[in-house]
């Protein structure tokens, strides 16, 4: 991975970290409905994207699906999950995305894994695990609705690299489309109370709607649409563990969580972790293709 696009990743990690902090204030602290709050924000990405709607990408079908697993359901899952877990519980079960996306990116894509990028990703996870993990840790509903959307992630991930010649922007365009039809259906059906809880949080709200709209969705997630279709999906995946550290960083700067030996053990070991992954000797093949094209 080129050292532009790696650190292109850590600003989006880390975007994606502040924003984990950020929604679970807004469903628990402020209790806005998942449900409406993701409607919200691809309202506001489907508006902004508008002008690459058209033409749909073909086949429609896989469009679709890429859609609802990157954004409505990941997001919706997620922020659901959130409402009855702690985040750091969250981003110990979100790392199942990792063997989630490797297993079927080697099942749907024949991507294969080197035993070097296999020791980085091992290292990165047992970092995050030691960072994350607390006792007494038990798989709750809310934890389901979590590894679902870890599920649903890696699998819109893998789906992306199946289609071609489609921007980062088309891809916005119809994740927000399609998440706001399928998430304010299941809003109107199955929540009650939204407009007054947005009421009730003000301006914060509208902010922070506006926020992970054009930062988190239109900024960040455009930057990971065009990486993952430069890179494989299995190097990608144990990248974005970064997030879960930066999450626990955010912690510690924002609302003064304590910093610990262990918490400085595990984000060595994953940081080590990631540099191997993103460091990785490319084969004498792809080397040779890269000098034809330059």
């Amino acid at each position: 991975m080129r050292v532009r696009d790696f650190l292109l990743l850590v600003a989006v990690c880390l975007i994606w970290a502040f924003n984990n902090v950020l929604s679970k204030i807004i469903v628990s602290n402020w209790a806005i409905p998942p449900l409406f709050y993701v409607t919200m924000r691809f309202a506001v990405v489907a508006v902004v994207m508008l002008p690459w709607l058209l033409p749909m990408p073909r086949p429609a079908w896989r469009i679709v699906a890429i859609a609802l697993c990157l954004g409505g359901g990941s997001f919706a899952l997620l922020f659901m999950g959130l409402q009855t877990t702690s985040p750091s519980a969250a981003a110990i079960v979100l790392q199942l995305g990792v063997p989630f996306t490797m297993l079927l990116s080697v099942l749907m894509l024949g991507e294969r894994i080197h035993w070097r990028r296999g020791i980085g990703i091992a290292l990165t996870l047992i970092g995050v695990l030691i960072v994350t993990w607390r006792p007494g840790f038990a798989l709750s509903h809310g934890l389901w609705l979590v590894a679902a959307s870890a599920f649903a992630g890696a699998a819109g991930a893998v789906l992306m690299k199946q289609v071609d010649d489609v921007t980062p922007f088309r891809f916005q365009a119809w994740v927000g489309f399609v998440s706001v039809v399928a998430l304010g259906l299941a809003s109107a059906t199955v929540e009650t109370g939204q407009w007054t809880a947005a009421a009730a949080a003000g301006w914060p709200f509208a902010a922070a709607v506006l926020f992970t709209a054009l930062v988190v969705s239109v900024g960040a997630h455009s930057v990971y649409y065009h990486l993952i279709q430069r890179y494989e999906a299995n190097l990608l995946a144990p990248l974005t563990l970064m997030t879960p550290l930066g999450t626990i960083g955010l912690g510690v700067l924002i609302t003064h969580d304590p910093f610990d030996l262990r918490m400085g053990i595990g984000g060595a070991l994953a940081m080590i972790g990631v540099l191997i992954v993103a460091l990785r000797r490319k084969p004498a093949t792809e080397l040779l293709v890269e000098r034809e094209v330059r």
